[in-house]
């Protein structure tokens, strides 16, 4: 199965995205669907994802590591800034636990103005995103493969993470390494982060994806003590 042919699935991608006022031009959607077919298709760094997630990963993984760029998008894009010029200096936007490149691939594709780093310490899965890289010639994205803590990144205007552990501990993991200012961006079931509903440190948007029942969360901090 190809993503750059399976109409049914990208129907439901560009579904999703349209529903949020987004609109993706044809180049950087056809990187989406390289990147999904080398996630699936590549078999020689280990199993990188379930035979059930590969039939969907279009409007499942794909559309799900798009949602920061839905609904921050806007805000980091230079040409929205009031003199409409670019920023002198990228903005740095690092993923822990990047594994097999989600959502920190999409994103960087979605993103080419955004430098980011992928933190991933194993090797496995540091040489299958290396390879990736070089393949889509993403030059806005560095893979390093240590933990993040060991990783040597710091001052960074953004930190994410995804299905990686409970809110608590990946922001205790992150907020070393984040800008004064700086944001920390984790992708989340809302059940498990139902809880922090009421936390005015922390910013939770609910969102559906194509053909899943469950409701997911994108929850946000600031990094300002």
């Amino acid at each position: 199965m190809s993503y750059r042919t399976n109409k049914a699935q990208q129907n439901l991608l560009n579904q999703f995205l349209s529903e949020h006022g987004v609109q993706l031009s044809e180049e950087t959607l056809d990187k989406l669907y390289q990147f999904a077919d080398l996630v699936v298709d590549t078999k020689e760094y280990g199993n990188l994802i379930s035979a059930k997630d590969s039939e969907k990963f279009l409007s499942r993984h794909i559309a799900d590591s798009l949602v920061p760029f839905v609904f921050m998008g806007k805000s980091l894009d230079p040409s929205t800034s009031p003199n409409g010029s670019a920023q002198d200096d990228k903005l740095r936007w690092a993923d822990m636990g990047a594994g097999a490149g989600c959502p920190v691939f999409p994103l960087a594709i979605a993103m080419p103005n955004v430098q980011f780093y992928a933190v991933e310490p194993r090797h496995m899965r540091v040489n299958f995103m290396q390879m990736v890289k070089e393949k889509l010639h993403l030059d806005n994205l560095t893979v390093v493969g240590k933990r993040f803590e060991t990783s040597g990144l710091t001052d960074l205007d953004f930190i994410s993470c995804r299905a990686l552990s409970t809110f608590e501990n990946d922001w205790e993991r992150a907020q070393a390494g984040l800008k004064r200012g700086g944001t920390f961006v984790t992708l989340k079931s809302f059940n498990n982060i139902a809880h922090l509903e009421n936390d005015p440190k922390v910013h939770i948007q609910k969102y559906e994806l194509p053909e899943e029942e469950q409701v997911y969360a994108l929850v946000t901090r600031g990094n300002n003590e």
